[in-house]
């Protein structure tokens, strides 16, 4: 905490974990190549989901939107392994239970825990992993290691995530709006394009960058035609960058589903191109509610403007902090090549 004649006013970490109530965790297994990651809300709170891809993943999406009964989810979980990938939330659900954590209806208790997966199956990780696949055990160790400090880049579901050039990760990134809300986003940035102009080192997201948190490069004087031709890997789902927005805000589902929205331009902002047919990118929004907007239609509209912005960051840093993958043919890692 940073103390200011008698107030103390608390330090910002850079990562979703600024907004108040959440904590991370990872688990990964290396020689597999791909992980899982947990984001756990001390308490149950209001979600919502935005999908513009065209080859999503995800399980219990439905619930969330605004007209279905459940109003609150436990955990938000986002996991590499395609759709075996899909077992993960089945951990952090497991983990919760334990806890006494979920949905009751008179003895039963049901955590409720939204997941979307991406594509990581062939990037050179020995996915030989016998009968059932271990994505379970990792939402499970995902959610038990959860804390308020984590780890960024080739971590948890970004360790076998990848862009067209260069290895993608997990990236984290947060921000206040002038009304002093809090706004958080993590991503994780496995995209059938780029996060760089051209070859780099440039990062699209340069205009959001905030204290060089991505190497402070800028933007290139000036856009070549070759710059904005399209590049692109893979096949059909061998891709999809899938996040978390959240915030303090008191937000209704449909308030929820807006900011998730409005987020989803942050990777338009960061990722070239975005939301193809080739992509399943997904955004969660989630709100804690402890912080009242001072009007709804502006301050909602000013939220989602933050919102982008740090998920564009958010981004950016998941290429910036990853480490390659050490299996022939794989892309360098951003810091490989420029340092």
């Amino acid at each position: 905490m940073r103390v200011i004649g008698m107030k103390e006013t608390p330090v910002m970490r850079n990562l979703i974990t600024d907004v108040e109530g959440l904590r991370v965790g990872h688990a990964h297994d290396k020689k597999l190549a791909s992980g899982t990651t947990a984001i756990l809300f001390d308490r149950a709170i209001t979600a919502a989901v935005d999908v513009r891809g065209g080859g999503p993943g995800t399980r219990e999406t439905s619930l969330l939107e605004p007209h279905f009964t459940v109003e609150h989810v436990d955990a938000i979980v986002l996991s590499g392994g395609s759709a075996f990938g899909l077992d993960a939330p089945s951990g952090t659900q497991a983990f919760l239970r334990e806890k006494g954590r979920g949905f009751r209806i008179r003895d039963a208790v049901v955590p409720i825990v939204p997941g979307a997966i991406m594509f990581d199956l062939l990037n050179g990780g020995d996915k030989k992993w016998g009968r059932y696949p271990p994505y379970r055990e990792f939402g499970y160790e995902a959610a038990r290691s959860a804390s308020v400090d984590f780890k960024l880049g080739s971590v948890g579901a970004g360790l076998g995530a990848t862009t067209v050039n260069f290895k993608g990760g997990v990236g984290s990134a947060s921000a206040k709006s002038r009304g002093g809300i809090t706004v958080g986003a993590i991503v994780v940035i496995n995209a059938v394009g780029t996060a760089v102009v051209g070859d780099g080192p440039h990062f699209w997201a340069a205009p959001f960058e905030q204290d060089a948190e991505f190497g402070g490069r800028g933007m290139p004087p000036q856009l070549k035609r070759s710059d904005l031709a399209i590049r692109a890997k893979g096949g059909p789902q061998e891709n999809t960058t899938i996040a978390l927005i959240a915030t303090d805000a008191k937000l209704n589902k449909a308030q929820c589903n807006r900011l998730a929205v409005m987020a989803q331009d942050g990777l338009a902002r960061a990722i070239y191109p975005v939301h193809t047919p080739l992509d399943g990118d997904v955004v969660f929004a989630a709100a804690t509610g402890k912080k009242k907007l001072a009007d709804p239609y502006y301050g909602l509209a000013e939220l989602g403007m933050v919102a982008a912005n740090v998920m564009a960051r958010a981004a950016a840093r998941g290429v910036y902090e990853a480490k390659a993958l050490p299996y022939p043919g794989t892309v360098p890692a951003w810091r490989d090549r420029f340092g």
